[in-house]
């Protein structure tokens, strides 16, 4: 991470969630009054057994543990496999996006955001650093660049982003002027924390699990490099969601659409 120009969100929370599953273990071990030499396979095995999956984490502590000799050789812990986090179901997916279009749960912003991540699977980060030069919202089409391509919305998703034009929050003050930033954040010419609006999504649903469910579906309707090429995607990160590939991405985005109909 030190070698890195810029330390993603992701990188960050993956990094920070290896020291606090290493911590919790080891206070799980001080309860049991285990020190470090006295660890056996059985200690691991039940750490892993009365916890959740992401205990499996604490791998990579045990594998440096054992490095600087810090435990016994030989233990193992079943090691946490990327890909197994959840998804949101189809059902469970089409809901949220009802919800998002029909209620006033969340506000302008955070609709529009939602929107992203529940019809394009979208990150947090990505979204965050959308500029007004990816979007264009006229009264008869609006469109947004997320990959090489501009992609047209239908209604009624595209109200949300019709809305947000016309009140996009923190208004241009002298803390905003000229903003490039279509999620604007609360510090001058910054856009939106990731995190935040995350925790601000959150009381509809899991923007990660959601994130996920939607690439599931997506690799159902077209092909990889379609798909990846579209939404600003890795085809490597597409294909680990890969089922099937039939309809093209238009049917798809249609679909969705017709929900709110």
């Amino acid at each position: 991470m030190n070698l890195m120009d810029e330390v993603t969100r992701g990188t960050f929370l993956r990094a920070k969630q290896k020291v606090t599953v290493a911590i919790d273990f080891l206070n799980w071990l001080t309860s049991h009054r285990v020190t470090l030499p006295e660890l056996q396979q059985s200690h691991l095995d039940v750490w892993q057994a009365e916890g959740p999956t992401t205990r499996r984490i604490a791998e990579r502590f045990l594998k440096w543990a054992i490095k600087t000799k810090a435990v016994p050789a030989g233990l193992t812990i079943i090691p946490h496999r990327r890909g197994t986090s959840p998804r949101l179901p189809k059902p469970g997916q089409d809901q949220a996006l009802q919800k998002v279009i029909h209620t006033d749960e969340l506000d302008t912003r955070d609709r529009a955001a939602a929107i992203l991540i529940l019809v394009f699977g979208q990150q947090a980060e990505n979204i965050a650093r959308l500029t007004w030069e990816d979007v264009s919202v006229t009264d008869e089409l609006v469109t947004i660049q997320l990959g090489t391509f501009q992609i047209a919305l239908p209604d009624p998703l595209a109200q949300q982003w019709r809305e947000l034009v016309a009140n996009p929050g923190h208004e241009p003050t002298a803390a905003h002027p000229n903003t490039k930033w279509v999620f604007r954040g609360a510090s001058p010419g910054r856009h939106i924390n990731p995190g935040h609006l995350t925790t601000r999504l959150s009381k509809l649903f899991s923007t990660r699990a959601a994130r996920l469910g939607t690439l599931h579906e997506l690799t159902k309707l077209a092909p990889v490099a379609i798909i990846a090429e579209t939404l600003g995607y890795s085809p490597t990160t597409i294909e680990g969601h890969l089922t099937d590939s039939a309809a093209a991405y238009a049917q798809y985005i249609a679909a969705r659409a017709e929900i709110g109909l």
